[in-house]
């Protein structure tokens, strides 16, 4: 019987922390929606609700702001551990709330630990997967997330029938006991990263970590010469990541890992990285994610039954559709996928928009709620195949080693805070606009998707250190450029 190599199965186990991110954002639409949730409450203002629904997202960028340096000082593993007990504990407490007070630090408190393990599971991912296959497998936690979605949803819709506070707190209760649980398979079973190890020197621990991920470095390195020399074919350079040579980074350095994102080597990848991490929530996914049931029940299904499964059904299409996706990563170009997945995204967002602000939509009867729905189907549909996995692939992996948790971090940070924009403000949308908010959201598509066409390399099929020589190479041509243009100028001064 044939088994998966080790690094699979460790990539497996890093990515269940998407899981406990999609429980959350699957089920708290559907919480607050319940009648036994406002019989807990009382009825939640539009402000009120884009709070609580929100809040989670404040905390949680902030800690993913600081995700990248705890990762580099106690290791990906552990890091990953202590953010999954943090979640566990704020789960526990919204679990146990009895007033609205309650619920919202304990939402905080959530928050926290999505922020610290979630970013690096993705950077540890891409650490010990080899380039040939680290599109597909970087994209476990992806596929996690939409599981969970598909989970989340019918958890509550599950519950819905309870008629006392229990069905809205075993949902809470559900995802306390999967975060305490992976957390301590995390720590319990996951070696460190090597090329971590070797960031920080301990160079003798370096191949026991890769024979523990299950990576045969002789047949690895066998003919490394013979690649080195013929970098300009674009050859897999991963043997050259696996090579013992130590770096040299001192306690300062350390310290500020969070400011070298941002030096002249480095500020290029890290500002592409923030920039589609942040875009990819002003598309628009999580405002249909976390209030599913609400846009149901405006396109026509009034009842909580109904909206509740139209939202499960939704979350059966993102999940669907994440497997090919995800499968499929590394024989898709990444720029095609954001940029013409955008332009598709965008289309959708403006035609949902347009038949809004023509009053087609009626809750009663006419074509336009059908158009509605059907489209919201087909956003996800599209979303889920380009955006949602690629993105998340690609914001790491183009990461230069030394600042990858951090850039990856601040990244994740960048994409929680327009996420909190989101699902903050679009039930206060609602209440002023049934179109606005999509016309919003198509411009954002659509500029994302111009910007990605005039500023995104494709990283396909290399290895980090050979997406690391594209930056290079691209400083180097501006930097030449720049020579040549200071020399005619010299020269026609002269003249």
């Amino acid at each position: 019987m044939l088994h998966p190599p080790r690094y699979i199965l460790a990539s497996i186990l890093a990515g269940l922390g998407g899981f406990l991110f999609g429980l959350d954002t699957g089920t708290i639409g559907p919480v607050t929606a319940m009648s036994q949730f406002t019989d807990t409450f009382g009825v939640l203002s539009a402000t009120m609700h884009g709070l609580i629904v929100s809040c989670i997202l404040i905390t949680g960028a902030l800690a993913s702001f600081m995700a990248g340096h705890l990762a580099d000082t106690v290791g990906r593993p552990l890091g990953m551990g202590i953010g999954a007990a943090v979640f566990g504990a704020g789960a526990a407490l919204e679990a146990g709330a009895v007033h609205i007070g309650m619920l919202f630090v304990g939402r905080l408190i959530t928050g926290v630990g999505e922020g610290l393990f979630l970013s690096t599971t993705v950077v540890y991912i891409c650490e010990i997967v080899p380039a040939k296959g680290r599109g597909v497998i970087a994209s476990a936690p992806q596929f996690f997330i939409t599981f969970a979605l598909v989970v989340g949803y019918f958890f509550c819709y599950g519950t819905i029938n309870i008629s006392s506070s229990l069905a809205w707190r075993l949902p809470f209760a559900f995802h306390a006991v999967c975060a305490l649980t992976w957390g301590t398979l995390v720590v319990l079973l996951l070696p460190h990263s090597p090329r971590w190890l070797k960031a920080k020197g301990r160079m003798d621990e370096v191949d026991v970590a890769w024979e523990k991920l299950g990576i045969n470095l002789e047949a690895l390195l066998e003919g490394s010469d013979k690649r080195e020399l013929d970098t300009e074919a674009g050859l897999n350079m991963e043997p050259l990541a696996l090579r013992p040579t130590t770096t040299h980074q001192s306690v300062r350095e350390e310290v500020h890992m969070l400011l070298r994102v941002f030096s002249k080597d480095t500020w290029k990848p890290t500002a592409l990285g923030v920039f589609v991490m942040s875009m990819m929530q002003a598309s628009g996914i999580d405002g249909i994610l976390y209030y599913a049931p609400l846009l149901f029940q405006q396109a026509g299904l009034v009842s909580d039954s109904s909206s509740f499964l139209a939202s499960g059904l939704s979350g059966v299409v993102i999940f669907a559709t994440t497997i090919p996706a995800v499968l499929l990563a590394d024989r898709w170009s990444r720029r095609a996928s954001v940029i013409y997945g955008g332009f598709a995204i965008a289309l959708i967002m403006l035609v949902i928009g347009a038949l809004y602000a023509s009053d087609s939509v009626h809750s009663s009867y006419g074509a336009g709620r059908w158009v509605v729905i059907i489209f919201i189907f087909l956003f996800t549909f599209v979303y889920s195949g380009s955006w949602a996995v690629t993105i998340n692939i690609y914001a790491s992996e183009v990461q230069p080693l030394k600042t990858r948790a951090a850039a990856s971090a601040l990244g994740r940070s960048g994409n929680w805070i327009v996420n909190w924009i989101v699902a903050f403000t679009t039930p206060i949308f609602l209440t002023k606009s049934s179109s606005g908010i999509y016309f919003l959201f198509g411009a954002c598509c659509l500029l994302t998707s111009v910007a990605c066409f005039l500023w995104m390399p494709e990283t396909r099929g290399l290895s980090l250190e050979e997406i690391d020589g594209i930056f290079e190479k691209k400083e180097g041509e501006t930097s030449r450029a720049s020579s040549i243009i200071n020399v005619v100028l010299r020269q026609d001064e002269k003249n």
